[in-house]
């Protein structure tokens, strides 16, 4: 939903296909890390902060392996660095908006096959109105774990056997206190408890056990069974909902780009849902993918744009695999690894020691690639929400990233009289924006619209990394 309305902004027809009647309300995700919630504001789906809040930093506690203590900070100027919001409300949210800019959505509609065309991809589709064929110059695969499109299309996996069992369900226990809410680790396994709505209980079991069968319906009474287990006394429970299995199976795709095919989200990587990194992990992906798929689409794009979504987010979802499956040997209770949860926890009461894996697990250390032949020290940071004062009056970088187009920001009379020329035959595609000095800025800046920063001035030639994003007008569309 969030490719699609993106996608639309840009002016690109889209075509839905979602096999749910409705968004499902089954318990999912509802952590959103820092630089996705950064990202989203950026793009106008999140409000961005007040000016009023100033320098500064705001902290959220957050946990590694189940160990609390992590900090996840982020600047004042942006907005919070936690966002705890369901992926139901989510999907409405972008679903709206999608609809909204003129997306058709067809629910309950199944795809069925993906046959590649000279020009494009044809998708072959049952739903309630029978058999349907949509012809498009693209296809994304944004259909889940167990989705079709990486399959039709070919597309291998690395992938990570499963070496845990876990259970998930959300049930009445007959005895609130019997099981308070929070992260419960006994020699047995892990019981993860949080409230739900009217005294229900969202429970999650872990055990450091072969999984079962994952196709096996989950009884309410095998679940009682290992929570009972784990914690080790008798956690009566009733009215089950939503009861599943999951494991720490992980998979990810070998490329993002198949042709005119393209994954996001869980169809490209799939890991354990250990420190809420699945969802925020795939919003980038939409974000990084629609803007260069609309340019694409276009004829905008400069050379290799499209290749280099796999190439920025690919290794990103590499980094998250890594640091879940090293979490998850961490939550091993058995006693040979107390002397190693011993020393992250020691990381984690020292700030400095946490640092690095607060910003690795809200992806604030991202840098991209850079795709300049001599680039700056800041291409592919991400630049921060920064106040700026313009020719008509304040303004900030999340708000001049609202229209969705790269921003070149020149700080200043000298940046204004050096590349304001070099980048005027760009004019169509690109926003200038002058404005004065920044000490903790370089003089001129371009600016992608996922918020990283593409060339800097001192860095190598503006016109050759405008070049490397945006076709020049006069040369025509892609071939």
């Amino acid at each position: 939903m969030l490719v699609a309305a993106e996608l639309a902004a840009y002016g690109v027809a889209v075509v839905v296909l979602e096999r749910e009647a409705a968004t499902s309300q089954r318990p999912k995700a509802t952590t959103v890390h820092a630089r996705t919630v950064q990202t989203l504001a950026r793009r106008g789906y999140l409000p961005a902060p007040s000016p009023s809040r100033g320098a500064g930093t705001v902290r959220s506690a957050f946990h590694f392996a189940g160990l609390p203590g992590l900090d996840i900070t982020a600047p004042a100027s942006e907005p919070p660095p936690l966002l705890k919001r369901s992926q139901a409300d989510l999907e409405g949210l972008f679903e709206r908006r999608a609809r909204a800019r003129g997306v058709r959505v067809l629910r309950e509609y199944r795809m069925t096959e993906v046959r590649p065309r000279p020009e494009g991809v044809a998708v072959l589709a049952h739903g309630p109105q029978g058999a349907v064929v949509c012809e498009a110059r693209y296809v994304v695969g944004a259909d889940g774990a167990r989705g079709a499109v990486r399959e039709q299309a070919g597309i291998a996996s690395d992938t990570h056997p499963a070496t845990v069992s876990a259970l998930m369900g959300l049930v009445r226990l007959e005895n609130p206190q019997a099981l308070q809410a929070g992260w419960h680790r006994t020699a047995r396994g892990w019981v993860v408890a949080k409230a739900g709505a009217d005294g229900e209980r969202h429970l999650r079991t872990l055990r450091f056990e072969p999984p079962a069968d994952r196709g096996r319906p989950l009884e309410l009474e095998e679940l009682r069974a290992q929570t009972s287990h784990i914690m080790g006394r008798d956690i009566a429970m009733d009215t089950p909902r939503w009861l599943s299995r999951f494991s720490d199976y992980a998979r990810l795709a070998r490329t993002y780009r198949s042709g005119r095919v393209l994954l996001a989200g869980d169809a490209a990587h799939l890991h354990f849902p250990i420190g809420g990194q699945g969802l925020s992990t795939g919003l980038l992906d939409a974000v990084n993918l629609a803007w260069k798929l609309a340019a694409t689409v276009r004829g905008s794009a400069g050379a290799g744009l499209l290749d280099s979504y796999g190439a920025e987010r690919r290794p990103a979802a590499e980094r998250v695999i890594a640091n879940v499956r090293a979490q998850v040997a961490l939550m091993d209770p058995q006693e040979r690894f107390d002397p190693l949860r011993d020393l992250i926890g020691h990381l984690l009461a020292d700030e400095r020691g946490a640092a690095p894996l607060a910003a690795m697990i809200s992806a604030q250390d991202t840098v991209l690639p850079a795709r300049t032949a001599h680039p700056s020290p800041w291409e592919g940071r991400f630049l921060p929400n920064t106040a700026l004062t313009t020719p008509s009056g304040p303004a900030d970088v999340i708000g001049l990233l609202q229209q969705g187009r790269l921003l070149l920001l020149l700080l200043g009379d000298q940046a204004r009289a050096q590349y304001e020329k070099a980048a005027r035959r760009w004019a169509p595609l690109l926003r200038v924006v002058r404005a004065e000095p920044v000490a903790a800025l370089p003089g001129a800046l371009l600016v992608r619209p996922d918020g990283h920063v593409a060339w800097a001035c001192d860095g190598g030639d503006l016109e050759e990394a405008l070049a490397r994003y945006v076709r020049a007008p006069e040369a025509g569309p892609e071939g």
